[in-house]
């Protein structure tokens, strides 16, 4: 039987309504100590209900500790108080019916010493500073010179992981997501063309590999496979990640490692985060990620530039199983209901993207008021 965009799904333990994603989206609008506040909660509420909104919520990248933070105003989940602010937003999603996992972040390099404890470098898997800015008070500065961890630290890092894991559940989410995608510290370790290192943790393919595939088995072992999820970006340059010497090699054993620990799904941006979905005009040879989901036996969720017509055809073709909207999901809070039927979609207010108040955020009209 074919499957439509608008069918229940099971994402191992996780069981969804619908195939419709909200993808993760950092707003910065987190209160003070990072922590999540009640006008977060609305803003995940009204997407929340799986026959208007979104089917799963993966919310805004969350640090997993003081270290992992790289923009202003994120939300953390490494203290109690980021857990309370959690527990508002998963009460006001389940109170709709809907479901949501955190993403787990650590931005690496992609950071500002103003950020970090202490004034603290950023930590990466090199030395080398990223070619991109970030956003601090005052706006967008050029991200700080890192320092590659040492091979001793590693473990740490791996249980900081870990932590933030079941500190997730005790905020009530569904599961959790690991943010190894658009050129943050776990693809700072995978890819060859930011990774100089020597150690256990560089050079080949299964050395680059090792510390998704620790990460991941922490995590499981925490939470379960069945409530885990990853996101993976083949070949986006974002944050100043150099395509790798092989991608296709290298991702291909990065989902063959962790294809054991029986996760949920596996969250793929196709293309260039938010940009294009074809890179061959600069130069990127093609990505099969039809190869790459045969190495994977669960559910495949899809995400970049999808509209309707494309996340409808792809569904019942059969080449994922869920498909993840973002900025449509920012100016849209009833998403599901305008793809099904045909409506016209908000523009969203870009310069409300990043930081400020309910403007932009939680004052878009439903189909219903508008």
């Amino acid at each position: 039987m074919t499957s439509t965009l608008y069918d229940p799904i099971r994402l191992g333990d996780i069981a969804l309504d619908s195939r419709i994603v909200m993808a993760p989206l950092t707003r910065n609008r987190a209160g003070a100590g990072q922590v999540p506040t009640e006008l977060m909660a609305q803003y995940y509420r009204q997407r929340a209900n799986p026959e208007t909104g979104a089917g799963l919520i993966v919310t805004e990248a969350s640090q997993i500790s003081p270290m992992g933070q790289g923009y202003l105003d994120t939300p953390g989940i490494h203290s109690p108080e980021q857990v309370a602010g959690w527990k508002r937003v998963t009460e006001a999603v389940h109170g709709e019916g809907g479901r949501i996992v955190i993403q787990l972040w650590h931005v690496g390099r992609i950071s500002h010493s103003s950020l970090l404890p202490g004034g603290a470098a950023p930590v990466s898997s090199t030395s080398r500073a990223a070619k991109t800015r970030t956003f601090i008070q005052g706006g967008f500065f050029p991200v700080s010179e890192p320092r590659a961890l040492r091979t001793d630290e590693i473990p740490a890092l791996i249980a900081d992981y870990r932590r933030a894991a079941g500190l997730a559940m005790q905020a009530g989410f569904d599961g959790v997501e690991l943010h190894a995608a658009n050129g943050y510290l776990i693809e700072q370790f995978l890819r060859d063309s930011v990774n100089d290192r020597t150690d256990d943790y560089g050079g080949s393919i299964d050395n680059r590999t090792r510390l998704l595939t620790e990460v991941l088995e922490a995590i499981t072992a925490e939470v379960g496979g069945g409530r885990t999820g990853v996101r993976l970006s083949p070949i986006t340059p974002s944050n100043d990640a150099g395509q790798d010497s092989d991608a296709q090699a290298l991702y291909g054993r990065a989902v063959e490692r962790f294809a054991p620990l029986g996760l949920a799904y596996v969250h793929v941006v196709e293309g260039a985060t938010g940009g294009a979905r074809d890179l061959q005009a600069q130069g990127v040879p093609p990505f099969d990620y039809v190869a790459l989901r045969r190495k994977f036996p669960g559910a495949w969720m899809v995400n970049n530039g999808y509209d309707r017509a494309m996340a409808e055809a792809t569904v019942s073709g059969g080449r994922a199983d869920l498909v993840a909207f973002g900025k449509p999901f920012i100016a849209n809070p009833d998403l599901a209901r305008r793809l099904r039927q045909g409506a016209p979609l908000n523009a969203p207010d870009t310069a409300t993207f990043y930081g400020g108040d309910h403007r932009g955020y939680t004052d878009y009209a439903a189909l219903t008021e508008a």
